[in-house]
């Protein structure tokens, strides 16, 4: 059996592999992958403080801050005023949902080009297996 040290490694190559290949998927539209988790995240789950966004995505407070300014910047998140005076919602603009389905497209066909060869018996054990390690986790 691979030592644990071996294993840990081979996830994190994967990781930024994985990365990778969503940069050079969303280059095109001038995102990359840190942008790419925050959209993602407001689409599905819908509008979030900066505080539920780094919790959720595992990501310290500075860079998300950079990455929400870049993303207003560019038009495809706004701050709104939250329930107190202290604490600002993020939500994707209208021009974001606009142009999100052709980044998802783009993403979905990278995730399909990675995982052709792999078959979905064993994508499925994968997925459960990752997801059940990451719950142990964090």
């Amino acid at each position: 059996m691979q030592s644990s040290h071996n294993l840990s490694h081979s996830v994190h190559q994967l990781s930024r592999q994985l990365i990778k290949h969503v940069n050079i998927t969303l280059e095109p539209f001038g995102l990359y992958s840190a942008q790419w988790s925050v959209l993602f995240v407001l689409k599905t789950k819908g509008t979030l403080t900066q505080s539920e966004l780094c919790e959720y995505l595992s990501v310290e407070a500075p860079p998300m801050t950079r990455t929400i300014q870049k993303l207003v910047k560019l038009g495809y998140v706004q701050q709104v005023q939250g329930g107190d005076k202290r604490t600002k919602k993020i939500e994707l603009t209208e021009k974001a949902m606009n142009e999100y389905p052709q980044w998802e497209k783009a993403i979905l066909a990278m995730n399909d080009s990675l995982l052709n060869s792999f078959p979905s018996e064993l994508q499925d054990r994968l997925f459960s297996l990752l997801n059940e390690w990451y719950q142990h986790i964090k």
